[in-house]
């Protein structure tokens, strides 16, 4: 399948995402450690781990519940969650990653170890002395479902990653904007959370299916956020664009969600 041209509008609810091949993508993306998501870990690892710290130090904890939304075929936002929570919720719309997904619970492969190991850099997560495969089995699983259907959960999670997700599905910004509302309102009030998104995709190809995208920038990015997160930031990596042809660069944002009260309404 061919591009569309810039013209054309292509919702979620257009997309044959059953048509994604989670094992070319894997092959492609995360095969081996690339400098982008090197750069986004050091970030994510850093802000999940000073929180929960904190958290520790200055809170009676409770149960931790943890969401990554879009899953796809990617398993570092949920590494990067694991040793924090008692339960991660994998939430993935497509068929065919959420086969992949159950295919690596019992024992995830190997090319994700060097992830794991890059984690492990940050005193927070190296002092969990654990087996991180034995810990994702027994804290991981895999719900098959539509980001928009989030707002039926509304609350619900303690904390919360989104990768390449909302500027990824739909050629639409109103779309874009509605994900991430979606994403930042299936979390608790002060909930963590860290989301990236791919700077200026023209869109992308999973295996021989071309898959749409959203054009966006770090401002579109922060204003997407800015309404339903509190302390937040937005960072633009210093790595080059390398994964793939057809964007420009990548974006992290980090931060906490905002309480009810603070959310704007009308």
């Amino acid at each position: 399948m061919t591009p569309r041209s810039p013209s054309d509008t292509q919702l979620n609810a257009d997309v044959t995402w059953s048509a994604f091949d989670p094992i070319a993508y894997v092959d492609h993306n995360y095969r081996d450690l690339q400098a982008e998501d090197a750069e986004i870990l050091h970030i994510v690892r850093d802000h999940f781990g000073d929180h929960f710290r904190d958290r520790s130090e200055t809170e009676a904890t409770g149960p931790v519940s943890g969401i990554d939304v879009g899953a796809g075929a990617n398993l570092y936002p949920a590494l990067a969650m694991l040793p924090w929570c008692d339960d991660i919720t994998l939430f993935e719309r497509s068929s065919a990653n959420v086969r992949y997904l159950r295919s690596q619970i019992a024992s995830y492969d190997a090319n994700w170890d060097q992830f794991w190991r890059l984690l492990c850099k940050n005193p927070a997560y190296a002092a969990h002395d654990m087996d991180p495969r034995a810990r994702f089995r027994d804290t991981v699983r895999v719900e098959s479902g539509d980001l928009f259907d989030l707002v039926r959960h509304q609350g619900r999670w303690s904390v919360g990653t989104m990768f390449f997700v909302a500027e990824s599905m739909t050629t639409s910004h109103t779309e874009f904007a509605r994900g991430v509302e979606c994403f930042l309102g299936a979390l608790a009030p002060g909930a963590p959370f860290a989301a990236a998104f791919m700077e200026h995709s023209k869109g992308y190809h999973a295996g021989e299916h071309f898959f749409p995208a959203c054009d966006v920038g770090e401002s579109e990015v922060y204003e997407s956020l800015k309404p339903f997160a509190g302390e937040f930031t937005t960072v633009r990596l210093k790595s080059s664009a390398a994964v793939r042809e057809g964007y420009s660069g990548m974006i992290v944002a980090y931060g906490r969600r905002r309480s009810e009260a603070d959310i704007p309404t009308g």
